[in-house]
């Protein structure tokens, strides 16, 4: 009997949080030859999703239009803004558009944001003057613009720490030089190679406060371009990747797993378009370094192990490079792109170093899938102002719940 059940018992494939393009290949032509796969796309999917969101990185490349270049006086109001703010004696958590004034930069921020929801869905902010200030004085300054793009901050971790605070802000460093290897479970905390994915929340935003010395290049692809070859090509992978997976909570006891779609479809209402979202990091599939793959979870099916490689191999073909200078903030929406960044190598006096914020625009924000609204939740429900941290060193990471 237990012969039999060694057999029957469902094995996690042979997959990694790196992906293999040999494996990958070798798995979709074992399937192609061994399963029947769907050849249509699910029931209302569109075959060919069509918006200003869906592009490929090639053109993005050639163009320059999602650079705003901040002018000298728009950089003076900023300044002005942030003695504004250090006026009133608040803490950080109180850094919102109206505490943080902008009057004629406000505008523009705002044509911004609806560019980053319904345009090619990012944008990068160039030029501020990050060495001109102390490194709270950056965080202030970053905070206090980005209010104007999306006005509500996310928590970083998804547990208050012990006396009830939520950093909103993090810092993307390689820490593996200053702190104990065996202890890093995230990639942000390395200079790895980061493979595609999407963060939690509506807009990712980074802002670059110091390049590597080499690489570390910063990668977008848009999701909808991925879902249309899908949808082409491999329409049993749209069935896949919109079925229930088995997300890793990585030791969490209350909820070791949860259960929900990579991909979701939002038809067309009559203020909306019709959306494809797709959501997902790889390594709770796979995971990573001090954080493996929890045991005693169900395994990923072979399926869903091309999927992954699918999602990333298309996103890397089709994405786009972008430049990413000191001073330049990024915004992405991460409902539509994927975004991941080249391995780099720092040297003394050039080590990459970009703060990170997750935000919400009430203004502009879409509609959040139900399987998502935990998630969401946890990131940008009641995060009032006394609550909200802005550490000025990194730190490790602890892994946002599933």
């Amino acid at each position: 009997m237990s012969a039999v059940q060694s057999i029957t018992v469902p094995a996690q494939p042979d997959i990694q949080y790196h992906p293999e393009f040999e494996r990958y290949k070798e798995r979709t032509r074992r399937r192609k030859e061994t399963e029947t796969l769907q050849d249509t796309v699910p029931v209302g999917f569109p075959q060919k999703l069509t918006s200003p969101l869906v592009w490929e990185g090639k053109e993005i490349e050639k163009r320059d239009d999602w650079v705003y270049q901040l002018s000298d006086a728009q950089l003076d109001e900023i300044d002005k803004g942030l003695q504004i703010f250090k006026a009133r004696n608040l803490s950080l958590g109180h850094i919102n558009d109206s505490t943080f004034p902008l009057p004629t930069l406000r505008p523009v921020l705002r044509d911004l944001s609806k560019e980053i929801h319904t345009g090619q869905g990012f944008v990068v902010l160039r030029g501020l003057r990050v060495d001109s200030y102390s490194a709270e004085d950056n965080i202030i300054i970053y905070a206090g613009v980005s209010s104007h793009i999306g006005n509500i901050r996310g928590r970083q971790q998804d547990t208050r720490l012990a006396n009830g605070t939520s950093p909103v802000i993090s810092h993307i460093k390689d820490l593996t030089s200053t702190v104990d290897k065996d202890k890093i479970g995230a990639p942000s905390n390395t200079a790895d190679k980061q493979v595609f994915h999407t963060d939690a929340g509506d807009i990712v935003s980074l802002l670059c406060l110091s390049p590597a010395a080499e690489a570390g290049e910063s990668y977008l692809s848009s999701s909808g371009h991925v879902y249309n070859i899908l949808a082409e090509k491999r329409p049993d992978l749209i069935h896949t990747l919109s079925q229930d997976w088995p997300v890793d909570g990585f030791n969490n006891p209350q909820k070791p797993y949860t259960l929900r779609p990579l991909l979701y479809h939002q038809p067309a209402t009559t203020t909306t378009p019709e959306r494809v979202l797709i959501q997902y990091a790889r390594r709770y599939f796979t995971g990573f370094k001090a954080q493996p793959r929890s045991k005693d979870i169900p395994p990923i099916t072979e399926a869903q192990a091309e999927a992954l490689d699918a999602l990333h191999f298309l996103a890397e073909e089709h994405s786009a490079a972008l430049d990413f200078q000191k001073g330049d903030v990024q915004y992405v929406n991460n409902l539509s792109i994927f975004h991941a960044r080249n391995g780099f190598r720092d040297e003394p006096g050039k080590q990459r170093h970009l703060l990170r914020l997750w935000l919400r625009d009430p203004e502009n924000a879409w509609e959040t899938p139900k399987p998502l609204q935990h998630r969401w939740d946890t990131v940008y429900k009641d995060v009032a102002p006394e609550e909200q941290t802005f550490p000025l060193e990194p730190a490790l990471r602890k892994t946002m719940g599933s």
